[in-house]
């Protein structure tokens, strides 16, 4: 399921009109079921831009529909709402079926997070990236408003430490991971092994998912997955509204 579909339902009163949420499953059999973080993640369905994006609400009712069968989740994402990836983690983590997390070529920001909802190890190819940094977040107001901001920014920060610990190969100091996040530090699997407990998967060709999102906090991603021409943290001219449109539609909550 690389998203879940919309189906808007009118009505004469417009404050009753509704939007139905259905599901097709992707190679789904007796026991399994695929799903896919192949888009940003948002909080909601008015976020979602692309039928890839997924979002809390959207992953609840795919576990509902799934019903215990065991899951295969493909991860291609640059990330989005912090908030929104960490509901999906706990969500995941929560289920019951066995989930088993291949990253297909980026599992970057928040949906690092959510590869580490595997039952077991998340396979990362040698050729696909693991990102990591400290949150981001779009503020806007005084001077107590910005300090705000940053107390809650590192709060989340502290909450992903803890998640990040409990994947960590021995040996590994989460000061380590700390310091990698403070640099924006892109692994790929075979370097992703070194300090998280990760499967190195044989190399793929899939293409990884540089997104709005990632574009407006990236700095330091690798040249071989940026269009030829564009450099880390650049911004074209035609991309500035858009972006700038998400920026104003997530300025209330986090975007990791």
């Amino acid at each position: 399921m690389p998203g879940a579909k919309k189906r808007f339902t009118a009505c004469k009163d417009a404050a009753h009109a509704t939007v139905e949420k259905f599901y097709e499953f992707k190679n789904a059999t007796e026991t399994s079921v695929d799903l896919y973080f192949y888009g940003d993640i948002v909080s909601d369905w008015w976020g979602a831009w692309q039928e890839e994006d997924q979002y809390p609400e959207a992953i609840k009712n795919f576990l509902t529909e799934a019903n215990g069968k065991d899951l295969n989740i493909y991860i291609n994402s640059g990330g989005g709402s912090v908030f929104a990836g960490i509901a999906i983690y706990n969500m995941l983590k929560r289920y019951a079926g066995k989930k088993t997390v291949y990253v297909d070529a980026l599992a970057g920001s928040i949906a690092s997070v959510i590869a580490f909802a595997d039952s077991d190890m998340p396979t990362i190819p040698s050729n696909a990236y693991l990102m990591i940094h400290k949150p981001w977040a779009g503020c806007e107001g005084n001077a107590t408003d910005m300090r705000k901001m940053a107390d809650t920014l590192d709060a989340v920060e502290s909450g992903i430490w803890s998640i990040y610990a409990e994947h960590l190969n021995e040996g590994v100091d989460i000061e380590t991971i700390k310091e990698l996040m403070e640099q924006e530090t892109w692994l790929n699997g075979t370097q992703a092994a070194q300090y998280f407990r990760v499967k190195v998967g044989e190399e793929n060709t899939i293409a990884a998912a540089v997104q709005d999102y990632t574009k407006l906090y990236c700095h330091n991603a690798p040249k071989d997955i940026l269009k030829p021409g564009e450099t880390a943290g650049q911004q074209d001219k035609a991309d500035q509204e858009k972006r700038s449109q998400i920026v104003a539609l997530t300025m209330s909550h986090m975007g990791q």
